[in-house]
């Protein structure tokens, strides 16, 4: 059947249909669920700060095994790897319909995102190496676009399905779908001669594994816990000995789990490190924009709704145009471009106040999804055409990494602002009324969006600078 399949003159574009459907269930379940947090607290008799395991450790987990999956992919088979983690996610999938307790949702949600690392960090690749030079910036493009719609549908169906019948139906909408994107990829997606014989580095993974298990809890507890606290200080040493080591290791053996001689291509690094930024300044917004509406301008929840639309829509829009122009303009001075258009984005919305209307914000979140869409397709082509084909996978996992670190890192970094600047506005008066607590809420804001648009501007210089640089590889 496969050898009819290849005789089609759009075969790639069915390799591409099943790496969509992968990248898609991957990150619709990064944000289907935060909807349905209230009601499994509920439920199961939880705690807010507890039930939040249910995103964290799915987050957690993705960002631990998105360079080892990708690694994995580069040595074993891409194909294997990714219809594997159908299989996984599926089965995750249905545990966490199944779970009557927190824990054990957590632990299927564990499950649930070993899948996913499985699927984020290969379809990239599969793309990339399915598509020549001249059309993988489209079809990079695309697989932006994949995402941002993923994102925006992920909420609003989530609150259709749990009003309808209950939180569990968020996870059993998955095994129909996991089941056809399983079959659909075995027949279509080829079969791969093995690229070499190069062992796995265990002792890597391991190093890897645990120092950014300490990173990530110090981002995302740090505000919690207090930044100077004995607590933090011990595990952020920790976490500094366990990388310093499997720096020092990876740079030592023959076969690194990550192979650090990528970022020897000043493309591929610059194109890493502002992924990074991007993420860290889009952050600076997500967190407390729905409090903004909520709190200050006392949205409804549809209003709300209405409010978040433009971003992911016109990136879908965007994204694969940028894509496609990436083929003929260079990278780099569109995705420079994107950055600076979202360093606008978030001065814009740095200027909204208690006046604001709907528009004031519709705008705003217009802004970022023009810029973001503009800069994420080019950024993906430049970074992975910097890289040897039996490397690609590798690459597309560790940039599938510092996209997630970029989104803990953003996130703590805007907390801790907020809530810092915050403080200090209220400690200025000894009983805060209504209209103190408005104004310290707005200063604490506009400070962290200002701190995200510095994020923005500094990923856009880095981006530009690759301008003239060679790659590896086209």
């Amino acid at each position: 059947m496969q050898e009819r399949l290849r005789q089609l003159s759009y075969y790639r574009w069915l390799i591409f249909g099943v790496a969509a459907m992968g990248t898609f269930m991957a990150v619709l379940d990064s944000t289907i669920v935060n909807v349905a947090l209230p009601v499994i607290a509920v439920n199961l008799n939880v705690e807010l700060a507890i039930v939040q395991w249910v995103v964290s450790a799915y987050l957690l987990v993705i960002t631990i095994l998105l360079p080892l999956f990708g690694k994995v992919g580069d040595l074993y088979g891409r194909r294997r790897v990714y219809l594997l983690g159908f299989v996984i996610f599926t089965i995750g999938s249905l545990l966490c319909g199944l779970s009557h307790g927190i824990w054990l949702l957590v632990l299927a949600r564990v499950v649930q995102a070993i899948g996913a690392s499985m699927l984020m960090a290969n379809a990239p690749a599969i793309v990339s190496v399915t598509f020549p030079g001249k059309q993988r910036g489209r079809a990079l493009g695309m697989i932006g676009t994949v995402v941002a719609l993923a994102s925006m549908i992920g909420p609003i169906l989530g609150g259709v399905l749990v009003g309808l019948f209950n939180w569990q139906s968020i996870f059993y909408i998955n095994l129909p779908i996991g089941l056809c994107a399983y079959l659909l990829g075995y027949f279509i997606l080829p079969v791969e001669e093995k690229e070499g014989s190069a062992s796995f580095d265990v002792q890597g993974a391991m190093l890897f594994a645990s120092g950014m298990t300490g990173l990530l809890i110090v981002l995302l507890k740090g505000q919690e816990w207090g930044w100077g606290s004995y607590l933090v200080d011990i595990i952020s040493m920790i976490t500094i000995i366990l990388l310093g080591t499997f720096i020092w290791y990876e740079n030592k053996i023959e076969h690194p789990m990550i192979d650090l001689s990528l970022y020897k291509c000043w493309p591929f690094l610059a194109g890493n490190l502002s992924g990074l930024l991007s993420f860290m300044a889009l952050f600076s917004n997500v967190i407390l924009f729905p409090f903004y509406l909520h709190s200050i301008l006392l949205f409804s929840p549809t209003e709300i709704g209405l409010a978040i639309t433009p971003f992911p829509l016109l990136m879908a829009v965007i994204a694969p145009v940028s894509g496609y122009l990436s083929e003929r303009i260079s990278p780099a001075l569109l995705s420079s471009s994107g950055l600076s258009i979202v360093m606008i984005g978030l001065w814009y919305l740095s200027t909204l106040d208690t006046q604001s209307v709907i528009w004031n914000v519709l705008i705003g979140q217009g802004i970022l999804g023009i810029g973001h869409g503009m800069f994420q397709s080019p950024n993906n082509n430049s970074v992975l055409s910097c890289v040897p084909k039996e490397k690609v996978g590798l690459a597309s996992g560790m940039s599938a990494l510092m996209r997630n670190i970029g989104m803990v890192s953003g996130t703590a970094v805007t907390v801790s602002v907020f809530e810092w600047t915050r403080q200090m506005e209220l400690a200025k008066v000894s009983l805060p009324s209504q209209t103190a607590n408005i104004s310290a809420f707005l200063i604490g804001y506009h400070d962290s969006l200002m701190i995200g648009a510095c994020f923005a501007g500094l990923g856009a210089l880095i981006s530009l600078s690759r301008k003239g640089h060679a790659v590896l590889k086209t």
